[in-house]
């Protein structure tokens, strides 16, 4: 069965948004997985954390990103994330971590939209 989970961005146009729009849908999907953990929805929940790991491995390439500090702490995120909802969370991550961090991402991305 096809979800909405399972669509990828086109290239060119992830390309084109900042790196706060770009983290902002990441967040956005992994508040989605924690949401359909919590509701014991386990299959969902790993369907909608390939696409926030997909969506990750898109700004993880975007040649913008390369050779500057934001490369270095991506690459972090992507660990920390597969190891907290693959792993064995030795990071002790939190739900409301995750949240909170891509947090700052959704309202940096919302300021820079109504400029």
């Amino acid at each position: 069965m096809h979800t909405q989970y399972d669509s990828v961005p086109d290239t060119e146009r992830w390309f084109k948004m900042s790196l706060d729009e770009q983290l902002a849908n990441v967040g956005t999907d992994i508040d989605r997985v924690i949401r359909w953990r919590k509701k014991g929805d386990l299959e969902t929940a790993q369907k909608v954390f390939e696409r926030a790991l997909t969506l990750l491995h898109f700004t993880i390439s975007d040649p913008k990103h390369f050779k500057k500090p934001a490369f270095r702490e991506l690459m972090l995120v992507k660990e920390t994330l597969c190891n907290y909802f693959m792993g064995h969370n030795i990071y002790n991550s939190t739900d409301e971590a995750w949240s909170n961090y891509f947090y700052l991402f959704n309202y940096r991305a919302a300021n820079a939209r109504r400029k």
